[in-house]
């Protein structure tokens, strides 16, 4: 009975202890990879600032977890870049926006002008919309519908002109709920980050 006990115990150690190795295995591994995870994440995120506003020589961060209601009292942090010339001037604005979508969150780029009045387009940072309809909110038929667009409440239609710049956004075919995803994201964020740009006296004079 003894020696039966001492196996019991031993071989109890040895999984212990196997299992604590391999669980800081595991710790360490997700530690480095959500970092690179992280890091790949900000230097897309660059990418597309630069191709959303192409004037700008660099985006400064000047004002960081800026707190957005999206509804039903759940608050989104965003952290809000301006865009400056190499002259000093202010090109524009980017920021963060994030919505429920159809299969997942989307996370978007979203640019505008150096008064935030005119919407200068957007790109998609994060998405898992279905394939070949959900997904097509990264082609140019939508996006070039917000370039231009005055910075205010936008309106989701199923049909209309898609060329004529204004607050009249037309819903890619088949994929309704990811273009109605993407105006809920902008009409959450737009005027909430502009009123807090403001507030910080980064409008005043457009530098």
């Amino acid at each position: 009975m003894l020696k039966i006990i001492g196996e019991y115990i031993e071989k109890s150690w040895l999984l212990i202890v196997s299992s604590f190795f391999f669980g800081l295995l595991l710790a360490l591994a997700n530690t480095a990879w959500s970092g690179k995870i992280e890091q790949n994440k900000i230097d897309k995120l660059n990418g597309l600032m630069g191709s959303l506003i192409a004037d700008a020589s660099k985006f400064e961060l000047v004002l960081k977890d800026a707190q957005v209601n999206t509804g039903k009292g759940k608050i989104t942090k965003s952290d809000i870049y301006r865009a400056t010339t190499s002259d000093g001037n202010t090109a524009g604005f980017c920021f963060r926006a994030e919505g429920a979508g159809f299969a997942d969150k989307i996370e978007l780029v979203i640019a505008v002008d150096s008064a935030f009045n005119k919407i200068m387009g957007y790109s998609v940072l994060a998405s898992n919309e279905t394939p070949g309809f959900g997904d097509r909110i990264t082609g140019d038929y939508f996006r070039r519908q917000f370039m231009g667009a005055p910075v205010g409440t936008l309106n989701l239609l199923k049909k209309g002109d898609d060329t004529k710049v204004d607050n009249d956004i037309i819903a890619i075919s088949g994929a309704t709920v990811s273009s109605t995803a993407v105006v809920n994201i902008f009409n959450n964020f737009l005027e909430q980050i502009r009123r807090q740009v403001s507030e910080k006296g980064l409008l005043s004079n457009g530098k």
